[in-house]
């Protein structure tokens, strides 16, 4: 052998020798996961109806959607809900940086500078509003601030049907409209 073809020899020689000293001592994954955020579906611009009984209930508009089959929700950024009656009139409207729809039970919940008004003037403010189509429930656990023409009250949290009829508020301040019940206060 002549020292030229000993020199190429040795060198792959190390080459294996190595290769073969870096051998893993470590466990081996058995799989992959994939992120869990990932979205089966984005939409750009989404305007939806949904109806309940063949009746317009609500406009939703989202700047995006991202839908998540596995959880049957869709999370969206800049929402704005516009609520109607029985006979399509609207009766306010829901203004928020980000919110939850869950198209299974039919409930949401809105974050971040939440705004609802009314055409005739309601005001309600929080960060956090949840609605439970289950229950025909609208309640909060942050502090919130309600105005009107006419009246002003603020709590931590609060209770209330859709027409805000029935209110039960935690640590109510400010005036008040009709009754409020307190947590805990017995009835006469």
């Amino acid at each position: 052998m002549t020292r030229r073809h000993v020199l190429p020899i040795i060198v792959l020689g190390g080459s294996v020798l190595a290769a073969a000293g870096c051998g893993e001592t470590g466990v081996r994954p058995t799989g992959t996961m994939q992120a869990a955020d990932t979205a089966d579906q984005v939409l750009y611009g989404v305007s939806h109806y949904i109806t309940g009984d063949g009746i317009r209930r609500s406009l939703v508009k989202a700047d995006t959607a991202y839908f998540y089959d596995a959880t049957q929700t869709a999370e969206l950024i800049n929402i704005t809900v516009t609520f109607y009656d029985d006979n399509g009139k609207e009766t306010s409207t829901l203004t928020a940086r980000e919110g939850t729809y869950r198209w299974q039970t039919g409930s949401m919940e809105a974050r971040g500078n939440v705004v609802v008004v009314s055409p005739d003037g309601e005001r309600l403010e929080t960060s956090v509003l949840r609605y439970d189509e289950p229950t025909h429930s609208i309640t909060t656990d942050q502090r919130f601030t309600y105005r009107t023409p006419d009246e002003y009250l603020e709590g931590n949290g609060f209770r209330s049907d859709p027409d805000f009829l029935n209110v039960v508020t935690d640590q109510p301040r400010g005036g008040e409209r009709g009754v409020i019940d307190l947590p805990g206060q017995a009835e006469p």
